[in-house]
This record gives structure tokens, sequence and C-alpha cells, in this order.
């Protein structure tokens, strides 16, 4: 992450859900000379694919019905930034070119308009999909693969680095205890079953389990 934060490249950081990706991103964006400019996070599996330009590239004053003045598009509000895409194997197939195009360029065209202009921000993607896989099956573009691929980041998953798991726990108990206003801590044998469990859904998982048995366990000692 501190030899990434130093560097301008594209970033793809690759790992399960809920192991963090975002805070990876986040943490580049924090370490480099672009910290005080935007970050800006796109999740790509929400955008319906027809919103794709207008939402990243922007639009102009008329450009389609509803469009009563010009609208910023991620790339242009990140000015200076980072943009993040967030499982970026969601983008389809049709706006992959485009992307690609800026990332070559830095130049983009705003939907409706006949000009082209250009902006300058750094991309980071992340995904939890094999991209290369997608790729030789036609699913991704390569070309874009490889330009996104340029330093790659593996966030390893919770069950492969288990000695993560007691410092988050009580990282997340106390935040869940001081948000519940209660006196509630695991005792040993507890906390050995969070550090021995597999979880399949990384720290996003262990983070709620915490908060729910917080939630929903009366003060004091959990068992």
């Amino acid at each position: 992450i501190a030899r990434s934060a130093r560097s301008e490249d594209t970033v793809l950081i690759v790992g399960e859900t809920g192991t963090g990706k975002e805070l990876v991103a986040r943490a580049i964006h924090d370490h480099s000379t672009r910290a005080a400019a935007p970050f800006v996070a796109v999740d790509c599996g929400a955008i319906p694919g027809s919103l794709w330009e207008s939402e990243i590239f922007g639009s102009v004053r008329g450009a389609f019905t509803g469009a009563g003045h010009d609208r910023a598009g991620v790339v242009e509000s990140a000015r200076g930034g980072t943009v993040f895409l967030d499982e970026v194997g969601e983008i389809p197939l049709e706006f992959q070119p485009k992307l690609l195009r800026f990332l070559q360029e830095k130049e983009f065209r705003p939907v409706g308009s006949g000009l082209p202009r250009r902006t300058e921000v750094r991309i980071l993607a992340a995904t939890n999909r094999p991209l290369e896989a997608m790729a030789r099956e036609g699913r991704f573009r390569e070309d874009l693969y490889y330009r996104l691929n340029v330093l790659r980041i593996d966030v390893p998953a919770l069950r492969d680095r288990r000695s993560d798991i007691g410092p988050l726990v009580r990282k997340f108990l106390g935040e869940a205890t001081g948000a519940n206003r209660r006196q509630t801590w695991f005792e040993p044998a507890a906390e050995r079953i969070l550090e021995e469990y597999e979880w399949p859904g990384n720290v996003r998982q262990l983070q709620h389990t915490v908060q729910r048995l917080v939630a929903l366990h009366p003060p004091g000692p959990i068992s």
C-alpha cells in the first residue's frame, strides 16, 4: 500500500467480499500526494447499463429528457484526486472501450457534448471476480484488464490472517459497547472460537457478528 501510494499508476485491488478493499484504496489515496483532493468511490454494480456514460463522464443541458442543466460526472468531480471503481468486473462491455480510452488519454466527452474535455485523476479499481479468466472468456476486455492491472494488491481472506482476528474483535467490541453504552466483553474461550472460525464473509461478517452479540447479550462476559 505504501509503495502504491507513492506511484501514480493504476492499482487493481483483488480480494473476497468483506476483506476491506475500499479501506486499501482509501489508504493509498490518504498516503499519496492527492490526499487533499477528492476520493470518489463508485459502486459499479449499482449503476444501470444505460447510465454509465453520464454517471462517469457527465452530461450537458438538453442531452436527454430531464437534463435541464450541465451535470459533472465522476471523473470531473474527482479532478486532482482519486476515483475508486469498486467491483470493476460489473462494468458493462459496451462501456469498457470508453473507460479504456479515458485511462489512456485522460480525455472524455460528456453525454450530449461534441467537444472533448480533459481531467487529471488517478484510478483505483477493486474486484472479487477473476478478471483474467473473464477476459479469456470474452466477458471483460483484455486490454482494459491489463490497463487496470499495472499495480496489483491481493487482500488475503480473514481466515488466512488469523492473527488479525483478536485485534479486530477488540476494536469492534469497543465500538459496539460504546454505541450501546454497556459493559460487555469476551471470555478467552469465546475469543478463541472467533479466532478459529472460517469467516466466509471476512472482516465485514466479523464486525457484524460482534455488533449483534453486544446488542443482544446482557451486560457482562460473553462466554
